[in-house]
């Protein structure tokens, strides 16, 4: 049991209540600055076992995050000007949330959509929800758009990135940014593939995830016969003794054409090499053997882009 003091005072009890109204005055006038409408949609966080934050709860730890946001049909969007390109797309929030500061930077995009709740509080109260400092402004809970359809995705394409295994979110991420600028009609991912939605990747890509259609294959490597039946010459990219130079491919000038990228190390696995239609090399000065995937990807697309 707490002390009482000789007069009959708890300390204890005082302290928390002295708490209570520091916090109660602060978020007041947190809820006046706002408005009176965007005021009543505010929603306090004082804790980490809020029910209405399990959004965002552990948001560092990216193998529980790989498995929970697929399976819940969500995922993060980290930044004022991610959340915005995420909008821009089409893309449904579920909820906003960030500290106070934050607010009036993304006023016209809480007016925007009036039935989505705005969670906010403190700095500490926040990271102790994400396990991380929030730095960058807004996150968002949003909902996932609905996956694409192969078929649909190659009917319209003559260029496509196919990503074996890649497994590292800043190395994809860089991709789909590089797939974006220089003319990737659509990236098409293994089963095994870190997944594009997760935060790391979207932050790095800029947004690009949403700009590029993408599909996860089922089957791998059984979905390559659905590609070469929609039309594409398959490129495995990867140095082997039967390797073009990208340039004389590209002076080929196919007209349809995938190319597949293997992750760091391991490369394009031997069953795709076996039924790739060609292999491609990119050609380096004597002493170094291979570039990061992310920079290989951008010097592909970029030499054998449809002209």
């Amino acid at each position: 049991m707490p002390e009482m003091a000789r007069d009959g005072h708890n300390p204890d009890r005082e302290a928390r209540h002295d708490a209570d109204t520091e916090a109660a005055v602060r978020e007041a006038a947190v809820r006046e600055a706002a408005g009176e409408e965007l005021g009543r949609r505010l929603v306090f966080l004082h804790s980490a076992q809020d029910p209405r934050a399990l959004d965002y709860v552990g948001l560092s730890d990216a193998a529980l995050r790989q498995v929970a946001d697929p399976a819940n049909g969500r995922y993060i969007a980290e930044s004022s000007k991610v959340l915005r390109r995420a909008l821009a797309a089409g893309h449904t929030p579920r909820s906003f949330f960030m500290a106070p500061k934050w607010l009036d930077s993304l006023r016209d995009v809480f007016t925007a959509h009036p039935g989505v709740p705005v969670f906010v509080g403190s700095d500490a109260v926040l990271e102790s929800i994400t396990g991380f400092h929030l730095h960058r402004g807004a996150l968002a809970a949003m909902d996932r758009p609905a996956a694409l359809d192969l078929g649909d995705v190659l009917a319209g394409a003559r260029r496509v990135a196919i990503l074996e295994d890649i497994v590292d979110h800043t190395n994809l991420g860089a991709i789909f940014r590089s797939a974006a600028a220089l003319g990737i009609d659509a990236v098409l991912i293994t089963p095994r593939c870190a997944d594009p939605l997760y935060r790391r990747s979207i932050r790095v890509s800029m947004g690009a995830v949403f700009q590029v259609p993408w599909v996860r294959l089922e089957s791998w490597p059984g979905a390559l016969r659905e590609v070469a039946a929609a039309g594409f010459e398959i490129a495995a990219m990867e140095l082997t003794s039967q390797a073009l130079g990208i340039d004389e491919v590209a002076a080929a000038g196919g007209e349809k054409l995938a190319l597949v990228l293997g992750t760091e190390g391991a490369g394009v696995s031997d069953a795709v090499l076996q039924q790739a239609d060609l292999h491609v090399m990119i050609p380096m000065r004597p002493g170094v053997d291979s570039l990061n995937v992310a920079a290989a990807c951008a010097v592909a697309f970029w030499e054998l882009r449809a002209r």
